[in-house]
């Protein structure tokens, strides 16, 4: 006699970029397991590859985790896995005051929400005659990068501009060779690239603060928390 068929319940979350509401399921022991493996091979590719099958599968393939922006797939990630295993996360967050001091952090995933900047545009004004259209970091964009304040921000920079309007002109990515990209973002001074660079600080981002106090100074301080690894627990 077979088994019996265990029914999943469905949850409904608006999707942070485009507002649409869509559904989502826990994900089940199997995908959990596949995940735990993932985090402890220490694999970052085969962490991210993960992630991305857990979003797909769990929203009914509604949300492609391969092309979605980063803070979509994070904040559905975040909500499929309160749904899955608890709401609740403990984090070791790093002291700011003396930067070793380690405190164990319980963080309520149900209180951290997608942040928008109000003045946020993806258009770029380089010059009078010259603009970019920019399209938001996805997940596989982080993959090998290990410092966004160094060269891997031009990789992350490059990957990202969709298009270059050159007047009534519009080059689109696809048909741009890497070459001439990377000579085109090679030509922005410091100005320019500083107004390239508030698209992605302004860029809607999952993020969150908390207190923590380090034991051994007494020194209390506000901590961000950002990017889906550190929300792994």
């Amino acid at each position: 006699m077979a088994l019996p068929k265990l029914n999943t319940p469905t949850y409904e979350l608006d999707l942070p970029s485009t507002g649409e509401k869509i559904k989502y399921r826990p994900f089940l022991v199997k995908e959990q397991k596949l995940l735990l493996l993932a985090q402890e091979s220490n694999d970052q590719k085969q962490v991210m590859e993960s992630i991305q099958k857990l979003v797909s599968s769990c929203t009914f393939g509604k949300v492609d985790a391969i092309a979605s922006p980063l803070f979509d797939v994070e904040y559905v990630f975040l909500k499929l896995r309160a749904a899955s295993v608890g709401s609740k996360i403990t984090l070791n967050i790093k002291c700011p005051d003396d930067e070793k001091t380690e405190v164990k952090t319980e963080i309520d995933i149900d209180e951290i929400d997608c942040q928008m900047t109000e003045d946020h545009s993806n258009v770029i004004q380089i010059t009078d005659k010259v603009k970019m259209v920019m399209s938001y970091p996805k997940l596989m964009d982080f993959l090998n990068v290990k410092d966004l304040s160094g060269a891997d921000a031009f990789k992350i920079m490059s990957s990202c501009i969709s298009e270059i309007h050159d007047g009534d002109i519009i080059h689109n990515r696809v048909d741009i060779k890497n070459k001439e990209l990377d000579e085109f973002v090679d030509q922005l001074d410091t100005k320019q690239l500083e107004t390239l660079m508030g698209f992605f600080e302004t860029m809607p981002k999952i993020r969150h603060a908390v207190e923590v106090t380090n034991p051994n100074t007494n020194v209390k301080s506000e901590v961000v928390v950002e990017g889906i690894d550190n929300f792994l627990g």
